[in-house]
C-alpha cells in the first residue's frame, strides 16, 4: 500500500527549509507537492556565525539553535500538510536531513552535526520523525555523505545508459549510474555549488545569490584566476570524498580573490561559476567517460547563465534538469530524505559503501515516535 512522507531538507545555502510532500510504495516515489519555509535571517545569521567561529561555540546558544530550527522545520511540514489539506494522521513519517553545522568526515576521529531537534517536530506535528542519517555510515567506516546517490539510483537509473546526476546546492555533487544495471552506482562532492557565487553577490550587490546568473553572465572568467582556485588539493582528492562550509567558505574566498585584487567583482562572479562549473565536468570525464546523459538538479539548475556553461562544457552530451524526468530540480533532496525515512521504517539499508567509502550497508537515521 502507498504511504504518505513528508521530506525536511535545509542544504549549505541556509535559504530555507524545503519540506516535500511524497508517495511511496516498494515500486514508486511520487511527488504531491512543496514548499520552502524561508530562514529568518536573524537565525541565519546566528547559524552562519556558529559554523564560521568552531572553536568558541556558546553550548546554551547551540543548544537553543537546535531547539529553535527544530520548531522551525516541525512549522514549515504543518504548513505543507494544510497546503495539501492533509492531517497529520495522514503522513506515515517525516525524514529531517536537518541543518548542517560541521562535518569532518577526514580525521582521528571523524564526525558530523546537524541540528534542528527531531524532538520538537515529532511532538509538535504528532508525526513518527526520522533523523540523524549521516552517523551510522560514518560509524560504518564511511563519509557519512553524500546520501542522496541511493535515491538517485532507485528514482534515475536507465539501463543501457550511464547517467550523471549533478545536484548543484551550496556544495555540488555527481551520482554516476551506469549503464549496466549489475555495477555500483559511486558518486561524491565535486566541491562548491553555489556557495561561493552566493557569497560574493551578497559582499557585492547586497542580494543573497546572482539571481538567474545574469552578473556572473556580464563579466569575463579570469584564467589565472580559476587555475588558482582550480588548484585546491580538494578537487585532486580521490573519491570517496565530501566537503562543506568547513573548506569552501567566505575566508577561503577571501584567499584567492586577494591574489586577483585588480580583477572586477564581475569578472569574479563569471570566474566562480567557471570554477562550479569547470570542476564538475571534469569530475565528470575523469570518473564517468562512457556517460551519456546528465541531469541536473539542485537550486543551480535555475541559475541559466550556469546552465549555459554546463551545457556548453559538457557538449555534445544532453544536460537537462531533472524536470525532464518528472521531478522538480529543487525538490529532489527533500524527496531523498521522504524515501530515506521509508527505508529506515522498513528495516532496509539507506547507504551506498560504493560511494560513501562504509564498509557495508547500514539502515541509517534514529527514529522518534508521534504521539501515541
Amino acid at each position: 500500500m502507498p504511504a504518505l512522507y513528508v521530506g525536511l531538507m535545509s542544504g549549505t545555502s541556509l535559504d530555507g527549509i524545503d519540506a516535500v510532500l511524497v508517495e511511496i510504495d516498494e515500486t514508486r516515489t511520487a511527488h504531491l507537492d512543496a514548499i520552502t519555509a524561508p530562514m529568518p535571517e536573524a537565525l541565519r545569521g546566528e547559524i552562519l556565525e556558529l559554523i564560521g567561529k568552531p572553536a568558541g561555540v556558546d553550548l546554551r546558544r547551540l543548544g537553543a539553535l537546535d531547539a529553535r530550527l527544530g520548531e522551525l522545520f516541525a512549522s514549515a511540514a504543518l504548513e505543507l500538510l494544510s497546503r495539501s489539506r492533509r492531517r497529520p494522521a495522514d503522513i506515515r513519517a517525516i525524514g529531517s536531513h536537518g541543518q548542517t553545522l560541521w562535518h569532518q568526515p577526514d580525521s582521528d576521529t571523524p564526525f558530523t552535526l546537524q541540528i534542528g531537534d527531531p524532538n520538537r517536530i515529532a511532538e509538535r506535528t504528532g508525526i513518527t520523525t526520522v533523523a540523524d542519517f549521516r552517523r551510522r555510515d560514518m560509524a560504518a567506516g564511511g563519509q557519512g555523505a553524500p546520501l542522496v546517490p541511493a535515491f538517485h539510483h532507485a528514482r534515475f537509473a536507465s539501463p543501457g545508459t550511464t547517467r550523471v546526476i549533478v545536484n548543484i546546492g551550496g556544495m555540488a555533487n555527481i551520482t554516476i549510474l551506469p549503464a549496466l544495471p549489475e555495477r555500483a552506482p559511486t558518486g561524491f562532492d565535486t566541491g562548491p555549488g553555489n556557495i561561493l557565487m552566493d557569497l560574493h553577490a551578497l559582499t557585492h550587490l547586497g542580494r543573497p545569490h546572482d539571481a538567474s546568473g545574469a552578473w556572473a553572465a556580464s563579466g569575463q572568467v579570469d584564467d589565472a584566476l580559476l587555475a588558482t582556485m582550480l588548484a585546491d588539493p580538494y578537487f585532486s582528492l580521490q573519491p570517496p570524498k565530501t566537503t562543506g562550509r568547513e573548506h569552501f567558505n567566505a575566508s577561503w574566498l577571501q584567499a584567492q580573490t586577494d591574489a586577483r585584487p585588480h580583477t572586477p567583482p564581475a569578472d569574479i562572479q563569471a570566474t566562480l561559476t567557471e570554477l562550479t562549473a569547470r570542476s564538475i565536468r571534469d569530475a565528470i570525464r575523469q570518473h564517468a567517460p562512457d556517460c551519456g546523459h546528465i541531469l541536473i538538479c539542485g537550486g543551480g539548475a535555475h541559475n541559466l547563465h550556469l546552465m549555459h556553461r554546463m551545457q556548453s562544457l559538457a557538449a555534445p552530451l544532453p544536460v537537462a534538469s531533472t524536470a525532464t524526468c518528472g521531478v522538480a530540480p529543487e525538490w529532489v533532496e527533500g524527496t531523498a530524505f521522504a524515501w530515506l525515512a521509508d527505508r529506515t521504517l522498513r528495516g532496509l539499508p539507506g547507504n551506498l559503501p560504493s560511494v560513501t567509502g562504509a564498509r557495508h550497508p547500514v539502515i541509517l537515521g534514529t527514529i522518534y515516535p508521534g504521539r501515541l
